[in-house]
């Protein structure tokens, strides 16, 4: 929107009703990605998982904190975080212990325990940054060793992809195709919410498909409308209070490793959009400590992890509109559906086939963005440390289907596949020989390292 696509840093040069509707676009931006994760969460947990009016609240509040940290200076937005859906399956599907006749709402605030832990480590890193500098600390998380990693939470997925998509296979290619047309030949804005539309306009399909009366393969109804005829227009979200379990924590906790370099990635990213370095200024201490006090709060109350999305860089550079006021106008939004339980359960009658659709593209990029991670990295496999650090990371992530679990005293604790990677893989790049990785040498590998759909980068 900026004139002759010249970049605008300061929005109210443009009048409030612009302001309002580049709002808006960055709301539409995040929506669909951000309440998919409490929507899939719903399916690991039977019904009884996370609520879509928690997630948009604390979606808001979080950006708000965030920006707080951040001096204000950084146009980011926090929505929900893909890289904990594997968590939050493994928790839903615990059965040792304390868990074994636990029902599965009772297990879900153990797994936002697990978030609130995740966030704290964003602290820690952030302290450890603050004391012995970026590049220090990169040097022990290197693309050999986050890549793999990222693939892993990707591939451990895909069998609820498909799995969800099989309730009506018609439904979830067409949400599919919708999602593939919309970001390979989609134009301007439609480029940017490739998952909205392919909610909006594949449910659109499933209305049309009920009212013809066709069912899904079992028989039963495509939609079910009962719960939106007692839903009122305002009300509280159903915020819930996070329990503490060594099992859940180990299975949350460690993803955290993922979504820390997420974050490098989207500030990386967002500072090469807006011209401004904000790895130095506010310092990436701080934008680090602002996404981990807000992914402890959500979880603190029944929200998923947050993360800084690509999704809202991608809308920066539509619009060349770089100024921070607007994206806290789109995280006011978000706090203020929060609060219409209408609309949230109007987005809780999705079919389960649209979301297994969606899945395909969404958990599979998540793995190509892992492999994108070492490619742009440039990570060189003709070493055989590399090859060692990579394999053992992936056989041990998608080979503990069943994770390890061993008992303490009296306490069983579960280490997951993917904490049991994570482990692994930061232990034999430290012990082994070679590590030559320095952060920020290659500037463009450094830039999209993280799990996010559409990261739109500045070209050099």
């Amino acid at each position: 929107m900026g004139e002759k696509g010249r970049a605008i840093y300061d929005a109210s040069t443009l009048g409030k009703k612009r302001m309002m509707i580049l709002g808006l676009q960055h709301m539409f931006a995040m929506f669909g990605a951000t309440i998919l994760v409490p929507i899939l969460v719903n399916g690991y947990f039977h019904g009884e998982g996370l609520s879509v009016q928690v997630t948009l609240f604390f979606a808001g509040v979080g950006t708000l904190l965030f920006h707080i940290f951040a001096k204000f200076k950084v146009p980011a937005f926090l929505g929900s975080s893909f890289a904990f859906l594997g968590g939050f399956a493994t928790v839903a599907e615990l059965n040792t212990g304390k868990f074994a006749n636990m029902t599965y709402g009772e297990k879900l605030p153990y797994a936002c325990g697990g978030i609130v832990v995740a966030g704290f480590l964003y602290l820690v890193l952030s302290l450890f940054i603050k004391l012995v500098g970026v590049k220090n600390v990169m040097h022990f998380l290197p693309p050999v060793v986050t890549g793999p990693i990222i693939i892993c939470i990707g591939l451990s997925l895909a069998p609820s992809a498909v799995s969800n998509a099989a309730v009506n296979p018609f439904l979830a290619v067409i949400a599919l195709a919708i999602v593939i047309a919309f970001n390979i030949w989609g134009k301007g804005m439609w480029k940017i919410i490739p998952i909205l539309m392919g909610v909006v306009i594949s449910y659109l399909i499933a209305l049309a498909m009920h009212l013809l009366g066709m069912t899904n393969v079992d028989g039963s109804a495509i939609l079910d409308f009962a719960p939106i005829a007692s839903a009122s227009w305002v009300g509280l979200p159903p915020f819930i209070i996070a329990k503490f379990d060594i099992s859940a924590i180990l299975v949350m906790a460690p993803i955290a490793l993922a979504t820390m370099m997420e974050h490098v990635g989207d500030i990386s990213a967002i500072s090469a959009t807006t011209g401004n370095n904000f790895l130095e200024e506010p310092g990436l201490h701080r934008t680090l400590w602002g996404d981990g006090l807000a992914t402890a709060l959500a979880g603190c109350f029944g929200g998923p992890a947050n993360t800084t999305y690509g999704e809202n860089t991608g809308v920066l550079e539509l619009s060349k509109v770089y100024d921070p006021k607007v994206v806290r106008l789109a995280a006011f939004y978000a706090i203020i559906i929060s609060f219409i339980p209408k609309i949230t359960d109007v987005i809780g009658t999705m079919p389960t086939a649209i979301i297994g659709g969606i899945s395909f593209v969404l958990y599979g990029m998540i793995s190509a963005i892992g492999i994108r991670n070492v490619v742009e990295n440039k990570v060189d496999f003709t070493k055989s440390r590399n090859l060692i650090v990579a394999a053992v990371i992936l056989v041990t992530g998608l080979g503990f289907t069943e994770g390890f679990t061993f008992t303490i005293g009296n306490t069983s604790v579960t280490l997951t596949s993917l904490a049991l990677a994570a482990i692994f893989g930061i232990a034999l790049n430290a012990v082994l020989p070679g590590n030559d990785y320095s952060f920020g040498e290659n500037y463009q590998g450094d830039i999209n390292r993280g799990v996010s759909f559409n990261n739109i980068p500045k070209e050099d």
